[in-house]
């Protein structure tokens, strides 16, 4: 039986195995059908049926249960994640895992069709490195991500000195993994297979 964290190996290579055989198309079905639709139905029935309390109750007990260094922050008509310490990404670094070009794009893979579906709309960003951050609201609410610190106060993974020291992958009312900006920092410009050097 696989541990927690050696499962993130055999994910991450699973993803890779599957682009080599059906393209980036067939990584993508796997994710909404495999996950989205298989492994976290009970996301799935919270979500579609509790709405924002529904998503407080999946994030909480899950990141607890993986063990992540992670906050959730909420406000009227929004609910915001921010992930300090990625446990799964975090493994892939610590043991030099890197055959898929962006492990981080599984969960916009498999949350953005799920939100999509529940009528909200996603800002999201990731670094690579095992930080990111999450704002999910209605469809039908147009205001635009808080600033840093406004939501999430001092946990506000933007606020840290090293979120901006390599590319940083920018979604703007997603829900679909491909719809993203990189955002290149001075130091470390985007590219399509992003290198972590070092575990967050």
């Amino acid at each position: 039986m696989l541990g927690c964290y050696d499962f993130c190996g055999h994910y991450e290579w699973t993803f890779a195995w599957l682009d080599d055989k059906g393209g980036h198309d067939l990584v993508r079905e796997y994710w909404d059908e495999a996950i989205h639709r298989d492994s976290q139905t009970h996301a799935r029935d919270l979500i579609m049926g509790q709405g924002f309390e529904g998503m407080k109750k999946y994030w909480s007990h899950t990141l607890d249960h993986e063990a992540a260094g992670f906050a959730i922050a909420h406000g009227d008509d929004v609910i915001r994640i921010d992930m300090l310490e990625c446990p799964s990404k975090g493994f892939l670094i610590r043991n030099g895992l890197d055959q898929y070009p962006d492990y981080c794009d599984h969960c916009m893979g498999w949350i953005g069709p799920l939100m999509k579906e529940a009528g909200f709309v996603i800002d999201h960003e990731h670094n690579h490195r095992g930080r990111c951050w999450w704002e999910m609201r209605s469809r039908e609410n147009l205001a635009p991500p808080s600033a840093p610190g406004e939501l999430a106060g001092a946990n506000d993974v933007r606020l840290r000195d090293d979120w901006k020291s390599g590319p940083i992958d920018h979604y703007e009312r997603s829900t679909d993994a491909d719809d993203k900006q990189c955002l290149a920092a001075v130091t470390s410009p985007c590219s399509h297979h992003p290198q972590a050097d070092s575990p967050p």
